[in-house]
This record gives structure tokens, sequence and C-alpha cells, in this order.
């Protein structure tokens, strides 16, 4: 499980389910939806056609590619699962989480909310734990999740966390160059000898 994939196939994306956002939010998700049809990259995702995730599922499905969506049963009204895209139905948000870590080769962190900081934490917590190497990058608009950065950065100066783990994530300020930064830290083995995580593209 500790392995990195030996490519990227599938591209799991946290995000926002909001529809209050700034458009820019929305125009970015569905931008990178669209650049994942482009490279022939399956997205997995939420679920919910809301939001972040809503622009992103829909406009991947749209330019042609592949989306899989995973939602437990009680948000499927809440979030309004898009029934154009194939869509697993689960139990609970453990399920859901585990599905999408499970079909998933790399992970991207759009601009989200609680939910979507519960979910970015518990993966980072199993990559501090050596259960997975798949590669993780965060689009940061704006500085956008600099707030986090800070905070985990804060863990790591009071010697709870060890510096090292502050290489786990690329960081990319714009929509062209998340799925380079993937193929990056991908083809240097996303490991602790070639940290790429401060690596800011601007």
């Amino acid at each position: 499980m500790g392995a990195s994939p030996d490519r990227i196939e599938s591209v799991c994306v946290f995000c926002g389910s909001s529809d209050a956002v700034e458009p820019s939010f929305l125009a970015d998700a569905a931008d990178f939806g669209r650049a994942l049809a482009a490279a022939n990259l399956r997205l997995v995702y939420g679920g919910g056609g809301v939001g972040l995730m809503g622009a992103c599922a829909r406009a991947a499905h749209e330019a042609g590619g592949d989306v899989l969506g995973i939602i437990p049963q009680f948000l499927t009204s809440r979030e309004r699962a898009l029934d154009v895209v194939e869509t697993i139905v689960v139990r609970s948000m453990h399920e859901r989480k585990q599905i999408m870590f499970e079909r998933s080769d790399g992970f991207v962190v759009l601009p989200g909310g609680i939910g979507t900081l519960e979910e970015i934490i518990e993966l980072l917590s199993w990559r501090r734990l050596d259960l997975h190497r798949k590669p993780v990058v965060f689009y940061s608009p704006d500085g956008f999740w600099d707030p986090l950065f800070q905070l985990l950065q804060h863990t790591v100066d009071a010697r709870l966390t060890p510096p090292d783990f502050m290489d786990s994530w690329a960081v990319a300020s714009r929509v062209a160059d998340i799925l380079p930064l993937i193929n990056a830290r991908l083809a240097a083995g996303d490991d602790d000898e070639a940290p790429l995580t401060a690596t800011r593209i601007t």
C-alpha cells in the first residue's frame, strides 16, 4: 500500500460543494475537469452535482472524459448526485473515502471547506504513516491554502510533526500546472529523497 503507482490513470479531486463561491473557483474547477478529459485521465470525485464538485465533473463528462462519483446515500439529495456519470452509492462517509482512495492514482485538492479539509487531512495522515505514496497536489489560487500550510508548519516547528512531512505535497497556483506537477512527482518517485512539494508553480 505504501508504494507509488506505476502511472497515473485516475485522479481524485477533493473540493467544495458550495455554489455560493467566487465564480472563478467554479470556472477553475470546470477547467480542470476538461484538462483531465483531454489527458484521458479518469476523474474520481465525491459524486455531487453542486459547487466545485459538480462543475468539475460536469465539465469532464461534457468533454468526453471518464467520471466516477462516490456518494453516501444520505447525501444524494443534498449534493444532487449527477445521474449522467457512473456513480457508486455507499452507506457512509468512511466507505466513500476508502473507495475514492482505492480507485485513484493521485489526488488534487481544489478550494473547499470543512469537508475538503477533513478529506485531505486524513489523506496526509495516511501519507505520514507510510500507507501510500500517491502524488498530492494542492491548487491554491491567490494563496487559498496558505493558512493550512502555515498550520502544518506550526506543528513541525512545535516538533509534533517531522520536517519531511512538508514534502508530502506540491502546490500549483494555475490550473494548467496541476497535471504537470502530478506527473513530476510520480516521475521522481514521490519520495523523501526527491522532495518536490516546496515547489510552488506560479
